[in-house]
C-alpha cells in the first residue's frame, strides 16, 4: 500500500523506527519492501528484500529479524504466512508488522475516492486485535505496539516538525496512521491429540461425496455425522460414502430430536478423541481450514478456537445481508458480555479440548435456555470457565448445493433472549 500523499520525509521517519528494533548485529529480512530508501540500510545491517516468506523457506536461513511491511491487508491466509515466517526466524527471533491503523480504512478509502491514493486490493477487516491473536495463536509473544506518524504530507521540514510534536500526545491513543507490533519467537513444543470432527447434516445431500473427498486428506481420528430428519437422502449417502472411504473412522448418528443444538449435543456422546472440532457440512468452509484450527490446540496457544467469517473478503452471496448485519449486532452483544472481544459470535466452525464437554453441560443445566445452533452454549462455557479464547479467520463460501436452514426471525428471537438470560448469569454465578 503506498500512498501518493506519502513523502520522504514520511518514508525516512518510518525507517528511523524500523531502526530501533534491528540490531547492528542483527541478521534481518524485510518483506513485503518497495521503498528504494531501505538500500541506506545495507551498509549498516545484513538484509534480506523479498515480497514473499515461502521464496526464502528453500534457502534454509534463519534472521534474527523479520519486518513484515503492508502484506497483513492484502494476504488471503494470515495464519499462513505467521507460520512460514515463523520458520525463518531463530529461536529468540524478533518479527515487526507494519500496518495502516485500521481506524484509517474509511479515510484511505475517501482518498482513493479523491484518486490522491493509489487503488488498493481488496482489504481484510483487520485491526490490531486481530493481528496480536493470529501471532499468538502461531507462536509468538507479544510485546508490545505503537502507531507514529499523524499527516502524511510534504511540508519543507515544518511537517515533520508536527508530526513528532503530535506523535507525542496523539500516538497514545492509537491515532497514528502506521502501526508497529512487535512480537518475539516461542519455540515450538507440539503435543499431538487425537482428532475428533463433529458434521451435523440435515438436506444436505449434493454436498456429501465432497466432503468426504476433502476430509480423507486430514489426518482425523474420527468422524461423527450427526444426521437429522432430511427431507432428501442425506443419510442415505452418508453411509454409502461411508463404506467407499472406508479407511476413514466414521460414526453415523440418526438424531432422536431436530436441530443443529441438539445435533452436536447427541453427538457428544460418542467422542473418544481428546480434540474436538465443528464443522457445518454445507461446504462453506472447506474443510482443510481445520487443520490450523487442531494445531493451535496442539500448540496450547488456547483452549477454545473460535472460527471468524468476517475478518477475510467473503464470496459474493455466502452471506445475506440481513444476517451480516445480524451478526455485527450479535457480535458486539457477546463480546460485551464475556468481556472478550470476537469478531464473529455466530461461525460454526470451533474446536476445542473433550475435558471442554463436561462444563458445557454444567452450562446447560444452569442455563435451561434452548440455542438452536449451539455457538452460544460454547461461546459463554468456554468464556464463564476461563478458558483462553482465540479467534481464526475462516475463508467463507457460497453453498455450492441446498439454502440455509436458519430461521432469521424465529431463531434472532431466542437468541435475544438468550443473551438476555446469559447477561443475567454472568454476573451473578458462582463457578
Amino acid at each position: 500500500m503506498k500512498l501518493r500523499l506519502s513523502n520522504k520525509t514520511f518514508q525516512s521517519n518510518h525507517l528511523k523506527i524500523l531502526q530501533r528494533y534491528i540490531n547492528n548485529k542483527s541478521h534481518a529480512h524485510l518483506l513485503g519492501v518497495d521503498y528504494d530508501f531501505y538500500s541506506s540500510l545495507q551498509n549498516t545491517y545484513t538484509l534480506n528484500k523479498t515480497d514473499t516468506v515461502s521464496s526464502q523457506l528453500s534457502n534454509n536461513k534463519k534472521f534474527q529479524t523479520i519486518v513484515l511491511t503492508d502484506l497483513l491487508e492484502t494476504t488471503d491466509d494470515i495464519y499462513s504466512l505467521f507460520q512460514q515466517t515463523k520458520q525463518l526466524l531463530t529461536n529468540d527471533g524478533k518479527l515487526v508488522v507494519t500496518t495502516v491503523n485500521y481506524k484509517y480504512v474509511f479515510v484511505i478509502k475517501f482518498l482513493e475516492f479523491l484518486k490522491l491514493k493509489n487503488k488498493s486490493p481488496k482489504l481484510s477487516h483487520i485491526n490490531k486485535r486481530h493481528i496480536i491473536n493470529l501471532a499468538q495463536t502461531s507462536g509468538f509473544e507479544f510485546i508490545h505496539s505503537h502507531t507514529k506518524q499523524i499527516i502524511p504530507f510534504h511540508g519543507f521540514g515544518i511537517i515533520a516538525f508536527i508530526n513528532k510534536f503530535l506523535e507525542m500526545f496523539l500516538s497514545k491513543f492509537n491515532l497514528g496512521i502506521i502501526q508497529y507490533i512487535i512480537f518475539k519467537n516461542i519455540p515450538d513444543k507440539p503435543f499431538l491429540n487425537k482428532r475428533t470432527l463433529i458434521v451435523p447434516a440435515k438436506n444436505e445431500e449434493g454436498n456429501i461425496e465432497i466432503l468426504f473427498k476433502e476430509l480423507s486428506k486430514l489426518n482425523l481420528h474420527e468422524i461423527i455425522f450427526s444426521v437429522g430428519k432430511s427431507k432428501d437422502n442425506t443419510l442415505q449417502v452418508i453411509n454409502e460414502c461411508k463404506n467407499k472411504y472406508n479407511d476413514l473412522n466414521v460414526v453415523v448418528h440418526e438424531q432422536s430430536q431436530d436441530g443443529k443444538a441438539n445435533s452436536i449435543w447427541e453427538a457428544f456422546d460418542f467422542v473418544t478423541g481428546e480434540v474436538v472440532a465443528i464443522l457445518d457440512s454445507d461446504l462453506s468452509v472447506e474443510p482443510k481450514e481445520l487443520e490450523n484450527f487442531y494445531t493451535i490446540i496442539d500448540n496450547n496457544y488456547a483452549d477454545f478456537v473460535n472460527g471468524s467469517r468476517l475478518i477475510y473478503p467473503m464470496e459474493k452471496e455466502s452471506m445475506r445481508t440481513i444476517n451480516f448485519f445480524g451478526n455485527r449486532i450479535f457480535q458486539f452483544i457477546v463480546s460485551f458480555i464475556i468481556g472478550i472481544r470476537l469478531s464473529d459470535s455466530l461461525c460454526g466452525t470451533k474446536v476445542f479440548k473433550k475435558e471442554f464437554i463436561d462444563s458445557i453441560y454444567w452450562w446447560q443445566k444452569e442455563f435451561s435456555l434452548f440455542d438452536p445452533f449451539c455457538d452460544f452454549d460454547l461461546i459463554f462455557t468456554a468464556a464463564i470457565i476461563g478458558e483462553k479464547i482465540v479467534e481464526y479467520p475462516i475463508h467463507y463460501k457460497s453453498r455450492i448445493y441446498g439454502s440455509t436452514q436458519i430461521s432469521r426471525f424465529k431463531d434472532g428471537f431466542k437468541l435475544i433472549i438468550y443473551l438476555i438470560k446469559s447477561f443475567i448469569i454472568f454476573n451473578t454465578s458462582k463457578k
